[in-house]
């Protein structure tokens, strides 16, 4: 059997129009098909390869860290330099106050974790999160999900949340001393690069000290540089009392992180003992990818071009089909009319060696967000590409 008959008759499926692109190989901002095709990544596997595929010292990271050790014991227990030296980077980035870090796998496992500690350090049940929010698909994400398309043929969910929309200043009243935390997106992903304004932010986080409820900020889709700052909080004026990363953190490596300040951490530690439990999280091969990815995006000073690469694909990609770009650094919204036109764009960019995607809650736009190591060469061919493609399919 062909692999492509393998992964449709073995390998659990997700929709039934998957890609099927069969890599070979990737590196940089290029995969590399069987057949011999190249395509340069316009997505980076959805927000993960922040520094590209195969960096050269991601790679050397982790083969330096397979010659000492894997998998030694559960999180927590032993004393793992990968770790330790993880957290103290990512704390080295973060305002004083955020000094603890908890190392999961994953970005939907980060929330799982912050949910429960805001609950069991408020000792309070109610979460409020906001309408087109996505937060990961477990249980417990997906409670604060805002796509009820998306939860309601997984119900019962998680009781006690409530929805607000994003960047209505009159919602706020809605959290309250029941409320244990409330849950955001600084910029909203899945919804099509939602930015919210400075004001909103800034009302919402006093709302949040004024009735004692804790303010997380999900920066697992923009953490790590994406938005042109290292964490996208950094551009309007608040600070989260617990923060989310995950996805460009790990290089390519599967890690998340959720991240508050020791005093709330510590309610994990008795009342139950061992409060949060995770096997392979903080995995030290994950952390030592991590810490070169940080280290990576800090040396190049990956972050002080992002701005001016953002506003290249802006003036490239002007089309009478492209109704508007959103963004927030690279990480990108293209608007068409249509999912239909979009889908065909989409399809074509493929077949001529571009991948880009569309947003779960926002099927009209294009999702760009390649990696921040792009160079201006490569995004003219990119640009050229998608117009090609735009002119091929639809005119």
């Amino acid at each position: 059997m062909s692999m492509r008959q393998l992964f449709l008759q073995h390998q659990a499926q997700t929709s039934d129009f998957p890609l099927m692109i069969e890599v070979e190989k990737a590196e940089g901002v290029y995969m590399y098909s069987h057949e011999g095709g190249r395509y340069l990544d316009l997505i980076s596997g959805i927000g993960v390869s922040n520094v590209g595929h195969r960096h050269p010292r991601v790679v050397a990271a982790i083969q330096e860290q397979l010659d000492k050790y894997m998998h030694l014991m559960v999180y927590g227990e032993f004393v793992q330099a990968p770790q330790a030296k993880l957290a103290e980077a990512i704390c080295s980035t973060l305002p004083q106050r955020l000094n603890n870090v908890y190392l999961v796998n994953s970005g939907t496992e980060a929330v799982e974790g912050a949910l429960k500690l805001a609950k069991r350090f408020t000792g309070r049940t109610e979460l409020i999160t906001f309408r087109n929010a996505y937060h990961g698909s477990t249980q417990g994400a997906l409670s604060v999900n805002g796509s009820e398309s998306f939860k309601n043929a997984f119900r019962p969910l998680l009781p006690d949340v409530r929805l607000l929309t994003h960047n209505v200043s009159s919602d706020l009243e809605n959290i309250t001393t029941r409320t244990a935390a409330v849950i955001l997106e600084t910029v909203q992903g899945e919804a099509g690069v939602r930015l919210p304004d400075s004001s909103y932010l800034q009302q919402l986080r006093q709302r949040c000290t004024d009735v004692g409820a804790l303010l997380v900020l999900d920066e697992i889709q923009t953490g790590f540089g994406r938005t042109g700052t290292f964490w996208a909080f950094e551009q309007f004026g608040i600070e989260p009392d617990i923060l989310l990363c995950a996805k460009g953190m790990g290089g390519g490596m599967p890690i998340g992180a959720f991240i508050a300040p020791q005093e709330i951490m510590a309610v994990f530690k008795n009342d139950p003992i061992l409060g949060h439990l995770t096997t392979f999280g903080g995995h030290p091969i994950s952390c030592a990818a991590s810490l070169a990815t940080l280290q990576v995006i800090r040396d190049e000073h990956l972050l002080a071009g992002v701005a001016e690469k953002a506003a290249l694909f802006r003036q490239l990609l002007v089309h009478p089909r492209i109704k508007s770009i959103r963004h927030c650094g690279l990480l990108m919204a293209a608007e068409f009319e249509s999912f239909q036109v979009l889908k065909a764009v989409i399809d074509r960019a493929i077949l001529n060696g571009v991948l880009t995607d569309w947003f779960l809650f926002c099927d009209n736009s294009m999702r760009i967000a390649p990696p921040l190591t792009i160079t201006e060469e490569q995004i003219k061919e990119a640009c050229d590409v998608i117009l090609r493609s735009i002119d091929e399919v639809v005119g």
